[in-house]
């Protein structure tokens, strides 16, 4: 395994550190929303909500045409109520979206809001003067 920071080590002339040697890399997990049970819900779920709108869209055109019919105020009361629960599944449907997608954030996408691990406090020309000294201890190392 090449050394990616071989160029910064020999520019400061620095060794690699224990815990770069150390490293083991990890393989990338899968996201919760990749598992075979919460694909397979997600799509029967969908399916479902997306059956029952087209079901729902079919008795609003019916009972409409059963109101105006009849006149009736009860019947036009009940294609009110009807048309209301259509539009209750399809607001359904779209949180089940975003519940998919809460799944798949677990965070990660947001960076921290406090970083309390400072490096190095000073100047730019504090720092200039620090690694300036540094490659000259360095230099006095190797000769």
């Amino acid at each position: 395994m090449a050394d990616p920071f071989g160029g910064l080590n020999d520019a400061f002339g620095t060794e690699p550190s224990e815990l770069a040697k150390h490293v083991e890399k990890v393989k990338p997990s899968l996201k919760k929303s990749e598992t075979e049970d919460v694909k397979q819900d997600y799509e029967v779920s969908r399916a479902q909500l997306h059956n029952l709108v087209m079901k729902g869209q079919e008795a609003v055109d019916g009972i409409l045409d059963v109101a105006r019919a009849s006149d009736h105020p009860r019947a036009y009361e009940v294609a009110g109520q009807l048309i209301k629960n259509v539009g209750d599944v399809a607001d359904k449907l779209i949180d089940l979206q975003k519940k998919m997608k809460e799944l798949d954030d677990d965070g990660s996408s947001k960076g921290p809001t406090n970083v309390t691990n400072a490096m190095f406090v000073g100047s730019t020309s504090d720092l200039q003067k620090m690694l300036k000294q540094q490659k000259e201890i360095n230099k006095k190392d190797t000769k």
